[in-house]
Parts: structure tokens; C-alpha cells; sequence
């Protein structure tokens, strides 16, 4: 089995950049499979544009753009890429970086697809702070990168067995659905829980208001579709379920921090 060293992919790395520990790569996909292989450091991939299938011994991923997967140390898989164009952001995060902001990965074995909509809305920040890769970017990357594990880590201690069983339902409800859920009532229904027990416990389980992780999962949604050049702003913000492109405007800028239209621009390779 090829073990692949730190930096390397298969495929056209269009950038590297090496940051005290970190190796960020930007990398299009050209081989239609890709056999068993490991790489020699824990790090994320983060789908940017197009597909592609993973496999590894417990499970297979089908990652279409904004899907976000996690590799623990040396852990084995395999690519598969469908016709078309495939561009993968990607993290690796060696030992002294880990032990320089006293971090263990060791509770995450294997490989690990995220979904919570805060860690891959940092993702595509990390990105933006790649493309601009200036002084300040040398601060952000690293301070996201921590918030971003920090946040993977409360993520599994909230749906550990100590959570209650509404909100591994409530969870994947707003991830697959997040369109359907109209108001507190409808979820009340669903769920069979209180609107009031759902809103006093929502904070401390996500982190934030209700309100605020439906708007966070939209703009996730959004930013996976900016990459395809053949979809109107007005078309991505009604299919992401926001009421217009102003709507759409002010929940990007505040979640992502500049506009649909500038972060659009950074995906010009």
C-alpha cells in the first residue's frame, strides 16, 4: 500500500503553502480511481468543487462539493472520481503543531465525515484565508484550525449516549431537511418534544439559537454551489431556501464575512 508523505496528493496540486506545522494544498482530481493508500499525517478534506467517492474499511463516503472528511493518522482509503472536474481543499496537521497548542486526536479514529455546519463554514474561511495568504492569514489559519477541533470535540461529546435521543433526530433532521423545518411547531410535531423544552436545550446541544444554525446551514449550502459558475446568486440563495439575494446577502456576509459575489471570485484557479 502506497503511503503518500505530507503534501502529497494525486492529482494537480495548484497550490501548497506550508505554515509552521500545517500543509495546505489546493488540488484538482485527474485520476478516475485511486487504489489503497495512507497518508503519513492526520488531515481534512474539504470537497471545493465536483465529486468524489471514498472507501475505507468501515465505511463509504460520497462527497459532492462542501462535504468535509476528517483522516486520522495513517488511515487507509481509496478514491473514486466521476466524469467531470473535482477540486479538493486540503489541511494536514503534523505532531509538533498538535503538541505546540496541546491537542490529542486520539479519541478520532479513522476517517471521520463532519457535518456540523459551523466547523465547514470555517473550512471555506480557511480556504478565503489561503487565497489572501497575507500576514493576517498567517494568524487566522491556525485560530481557525484549533476552533474548528475544538468544535469537532463538543460536537461528539454533545451526541454522545449522555444526549438525549430528540436531538440525534433533531440533528439529522436539519441537516437532511433543513427546507422542511417551517416553523418550531412543525419540529414540536416531529419530534413529539415541547417547542419550549426544544428551544431552552437547543442552545447547549448546538451551540446557538435554532434561527441561527438553520441560517448557518444554508450559507453552507450556498458556498458549495458558488463553485458552479452556471448558477445565478439568485438562483443559489432560492435554492438554499433564503427569501431573496438581499436575504441571502446579509447571512453569507455575516457568517463568511464578505459577499456571495467576492467569495465566488476566489474559486478563479
Amino acid at each position: 500500500m502506497e503511503l503518500l508523505k505530507t503534501g502529497q496528493f494525486f492529482g494537480q496540486t495548484n497550490q501548497r503553502t506550508q505554515l509552521n506545522g500545517l500543509t495546505i494544498t489546493d488540488t484538482e482530481y485527474t485520476h478516475d480511481k485511486v487504489d489503497w493508500h495512507h497518508h503519513e499525517s492526520p488531515y481534512f478534506t474539504f470537497i471545493l468543487q465536483g465529486a468524489v467517492l471514498e472507501g475505507n474499511k468501515k465505511d463509504t463516503y460520497h462527497c459532492a462539493a462542501g462535504s468535509l472528511l476528517f483522516h486520522n493518522w495513517e488511515d487507509a482509503h481509496y478514491n473514486i472520481k466521476p466524469p467531470g472536474f473535482t477540486r479538493g481543499f486540503h489541511i494536514e496537521i503534523d505532531d509538533h503543531w498538535l503538541r505546540q497548542f496541546d491537542i490529542n486526536l486520539h479519541n478520532i479514529q479513522g476517517s471521520t465525515a463532519i457535518k456540523d455546519p459551523q466547523v465547514k463554514l470555517s473550512f471555506y474561511k480557511l480556504f478565503k484565508e489561503s487565497k489572501m495568504n497575507d500576514a493576517a492569514s498567517q494568524v487566522a489559519i491556525p485560530s481557525l484550525l484549533i476552533n474548528c477541533l475544538e468544535e469537532m470535540k463538543n460536537t461528539q461529546l454533545y451526541t454522545s449516549a449522555k444526549a438525549p435521543g430528540w436531538i440525534k433526530t433533531l440533528r439529522e433532521l436539519l441537516h437532511d431537511q433543513p427546507l422542511q423545518v417551517s416553523s418550531l411547531s412543525f419540529l414540536s410535531g416531529v419530534l413529539g418534544i415541547h417547542p419550549v423544552h426544544i428551544s431552552r436545550y437547543f442552545p447547549f446541544y448546538f451551540g446557538c439559537t435554532l434561527g441561527e444554525y438553520l441560517r448557518k446551514i444554508k450559507t453552507e449550502r450556498s458556498l458549495g454551489m458558488l463553485g458552479d459558475r452556471q448558477k445565478s446568486l439568485v438562483e443559489i440563495a432560492l435554492d438554499c431556501g433564503f427569501s431573496d439575494q438581499s436575504h441571502f446577502n446579509r447571512c453569507f456576509k455575516e457568517n463568511v464575512g464578505i459577499t456571495p459575489k467576492a467569495y465566488r471570485a476566489l474559486f478563479v484557479r
